[in-house]
């Protein structure tokens, strides 16, 4: 997962662009005594620290050192505030997991100029505007939101374009008596990203944190960051209710989708069909000239579009309640959850099923890991194998489908964990804990393998394996991959033993294109078509590049090792290895993850079955939904074009049904934050 702010106002850069390598931890900058500091948490504990503080001259200085499962962050930033109130100069240096963090901006002479790791450019500068940085740390984001409160209107233009805008959510007062009692006000912040950003604000109208799955709280009050969490959710959530109103529209009768080409039984597409529901049911599919809608019926005339199943992202960690109608536009209308904040889950299952949440089913797990710096936010944290059977215990009586263990639970603790969890009915599947290889998880009780790279850890050196609950999982494998011989040992007989027991892979193939592929600047394939739908903060991370190489290892190396990661996914596919598809993003990534499949060898229609029936029998829903054939549930989405030749089709939506209710796809974009319709792209 990533931290919402790296998608919202991402990491900031340098005004000396040049220099041959990022700034050292050495020599970023060092932070007062005084400095006001941030601590980095989610449900899992401390990740990182961050400082905030003003120089003698003037300029505010931000400092801030982040872990987050192996990735480091070490960055640092200079701002100075010009006359108009606004940034004139910022500066950033340090480094990330993308390499260097170094970026630029001024205004000087009329004109605002800036550099980023992604991008470049000039404007005039005719009237107040503040730049939001591509990355940096907190402080940066900080001076936005105090800058944008303090506004008259709480509004203001941002650089390099796009505005923002802020409205209050709520107060909780923090602190014991005395000093440190104080009053915080949460405000949702508009225009950085497609779905709101609570920020915290203190009673002087100075940052107090950011609250999500990724925390940045004000030290001191890190024990409030759970009561924070709830009262902002709770504010956002009591917008829910009216979105479901106007965009869930219940059928006066049978609704009939007539002469659309239709994916059948989740193995076919046909010519000319017509499929009739009635009350949320399938109650006839067939060739249209053989089926004839009831009386009274609505009809959607389908020639030249597609009718599909409503989409599963089998890999979704379900961010908020705008993400709900931003998914469904995408005509997503299942989402398998991996691992989340387990009370913020639960209570949004609680309020979809009493028809206050817009949103895809979800099928959730509880994510178990072990106690360490790589530490995977929002994790259930086991000590020892007894609390890792006991939070096995606890996921099943809180109605969770699934356990995903994950890379620094203990690996001696997993056969116990996974026996536990299968004698409660519930599916194992994970990323590997260090030292594990996949073929040792399977033996310990595995059902399946998330992330493709791990699949390929069966056949990296001892000391890649060691260290895969770090950077080495992503490192490694596009290091050596690209040499391994999948016909061979040691990856043979894994790809045999996972075809006889069925274990499944949940590939994530995008994200692995997007650690290895792009250099910084390039456009993501994945998020093209939504160019100019979003806001341009969102946008610019559409250019983010993969992870920096190791000494003597070069972009085309990592090139040929996600070559062979796709080949992998079409080796798995053709033995017979189930393989559902799933994007550990947005959910904009989806189709990408398809096309990517389809490109490996896999037809439109495996592509698009490992998106749908192929999910829902992982879950064991596909009795009730998954495919469209009579007795199902009415879960659909009407595309223009023709996925069975052109799988990026799948990304135009029109019509979605969920549980035989009608949404427009124009109404659900505009509610999740898109300005508009994907383009097409050839």
């Amino acid at each position: 997962m990533r931290k919402t702010i790296v998608l919202a106002a991402s990491l900031l850069a340098h005004a000396e662009a040049t220099i041959a390598a990022p700034a050292s931890v050495a020599s970023l900058a060092k932070p007062p005594a005084a400095a006001l500091h941030f601590t980095i948490l989610s449900t899992a504990g401390r990740h990182g620290e961050s400082m905030r503080w003003t120089t003698p001259d003037g300029i505010r200085m931000g400092r801030e050192s982040l872990v987050l499962r192996g990735q480091v962050f070490e960055v640092d930033s200079a701002a100075h505030v010009g006359g108009d109130g606004m940034l004139d100069r910022v500066d950033i240096r340090g480094f990330t997991p993308n390499g260097d963090a170094a970026e630029s901006f001024a205004i000087a002479g009329g004109r605002a100029t800036w550099k980023s790791p992604v991008d470049g450019g000039s404007a005039a500068y005719p009237a107040r505007a503040l730049y939001v940085a591509f990355g940096g740390p907190i402080d940066i984001t900080a001076d936005l939101a105090e800058t944008l409160i303090a506004s008259p209107d709480k509004s203001l233009a941002l650089l390099p374009a796009g505005r923002a805008s802020a409205e209050p959510l709520g107060t909780a007062i923090v602190g014991a008596t005395g000093a440190e009692k104080r009053t915080v006000t949460a405000y949702a912040i508009m225009g950085l990203s497609n779905t709101p950003i609570p920020i915290w604000m203190d009673e002087s109208g100075k940052f107090f944190g950011l609250v999500g799955s990724l925390s940045w709280i004000r030290s001191g009050f890190e024990a409030q960051e759970p009561m924070l969490h709830k009262i902002q959710d709770d504010a956002l959530a009591k917008r829910s209710p009216a979105i479901v109103k106007s965009l869930l529209k219940t059928p006066s009768g049978p609704v009939a989708f007539t002469h659309v080409r239709a994916f059948l039984a989740g193995d076919h597409f046909a010519e000319d069909q017509t499929v009739v529901v009635d009350r949320g049911v399938i109650t006839q599919a067939g060739a249209a000239g053989q089926v004839v809608a009831p009386p009274g019926a609505q009809i959607i005339d389908g020639k030249g579009k597609t009718l599909v199943p409503g989409l599963w992202d089998a890999h979704m960690h379900f961010q908020d309640d705008a993400s709900g109608p931003a998914l469904l536009s995408l005509g997503v209308t299942s989402v398998r959850d991996p691992g989340n904040d387990n009370s913020l889950t639960l209570a949004r299952a609680a309020r979809r099923a009493k028809g206050e949440l817009l949103s895809p089913r979800v099928y959730p797990s509880v994510l178990i890991d072990g106690k360490g710096p790589n530490t995977a936010q929002v994790a259930s944290v086991a000590k020892s194998q007894e609390e890792s059977l006991a939070i096995a215990r606890k996921a099943k009586s809180d109605g969770f489908i699934a356990i995903k263990l994950y890379g620094t639970l203990n690996p001696a603790w997993v056969r116990a964990t996974a026996a536990e969890a299968h004698s409660l009915g519930l599916h194992v599947h994970g990323h590997l804990p260090a030292g594990m290889r996949p073929s040792q998880a399977i033996d310990d009780g595995y059902d399946e393998i998330t992330h493709i790279y791990f699949v390929m850890m069966q056949a990296m050196p001892d000391d890649v394996v060691a260290k895969s609950n770090g950077m080495a999982r992503f490192l490694g494998p596009g290091q050596y991959a690209k040499d391994v011989k999948l016909d061979a040992e040691p990856m043979k007989s894994l790809i045999l033993k996972m075809a006889q027991r069925k274990i499944t892979v949940d590939p994530t193939l995008v994200v692995a294109e997007s650690l290895y592929v792009p250099e910084n600047g390039d456009l993501s394939p994945a998020y093209a078509p939504f160019v100019g739908t979003l806001p341009p903060a969102v946008e610019r991370g559409f250019r983010q590049g993969g992870f920096v190489m190791p000494p003597g290892v070069t972009r085309a190396d990592f090139r040929a090792s996600f070559a062979k990661l796709a080949e992998l996914v079409d080796v798995l596919h053709k033995a017979g290895v189930p393989i559902v598809a799933g994007t550990d993003g947005s959910g904009m990534e989806l189709v990408r993850e398809l096309e990517l499949y389809v490109a490996a060898g896999f037809t439109p229609v495996e592509a698009l079955a490992s998106a749908t029936i192929e999910t829902a029998h992982l879950v064991g829903a596909d009795g009730r939904t998954g495919s469209i054939a009579v007795g199902k549930a009415a879960d659909l989405v009407l595309v223009d074009g023709d996925p069975s030749k052109h799988i990026g089709d799948l990304r135009h939506t029109q019509i979605v049904m969920m549980d035989g209710k009608l949404m427009d796809a124009n109404a659900l974009r505009a509610a999740g934050g898109f300005a508009g319709k994907p383009a097409f792209i050839d």
